[in-house]
């Protein structure tokens, strides 16, 4: 079974995001082993310029590499990533299974974005949209489309 990883800075503090993302987690338990790890977030001063916003970006960065898996495929979600439709995604996450390993993991940054080390790392950037979202918003989203996308290459119908 598939291995997805999601790596997130920031911890979901609304119940209406909690009971989104335990919902999806439980859809997908039939399709993937997920974990979903929260890393903590740095704190943004009141001002800042664009040093101390990559300074918070790389302190950032640094906890997701500790807890990167060597053998997974990375996956960052970022602005100026590709982007898929749902048939695309599905297509896309049976090709990584079958062709690279059976661990995937998705990256989703805190509130500045993802550090460049860490998008250089990655072996594919995506975009869900060209909007800005709160990231606890796209985490729903990389969830209900993880779903969708199994749905999609298992031939189910998707009821909502």
């Amino acid at each position: 079974m598939l291995n997805i990883n999601i790596l997130c800075i920031g911890k979901i503090k609304e119940n209406f995001f909690k009971n989104a993302i335990n919902e999806y987690s439980k859809r997908l338990s039939k399709y993937c082993n997920l974990t979903i790890s929260e890393l903590p977030d740095e704190k943004i001063p009141s001002k800042v310029n664009e040093k101390i916003m990559e300074g918070i970006k790389d302190l950032e960065g640094q906890k997701i590499l500790a807890h990167l898996k060597k053998d997974s495929y990375i996956i960052c979600l970022d602005l100026h990533g590709k982007q898929f439709t749902s048939e695309e995604f599905s297509s896309k996450i049976d090709s990584i299974a079958l062709n690279y390993n059976s661990s995937i993991t998705f990256i989703i940054g805190g509130t500045l974005g993802i550090s460049k080390e860490i998008l250089d790392l990655a072996n594919e950037k995506i975009c869900f949209s060209k909007m800005t979202f709160p990231h606890q918003l796209i985490r729903v989203f990389l969830l209900e489309q993880l779903f969708r996308a199994f749905k999609i290459s298992n031939n189910e119908t998707y009821h909502w």
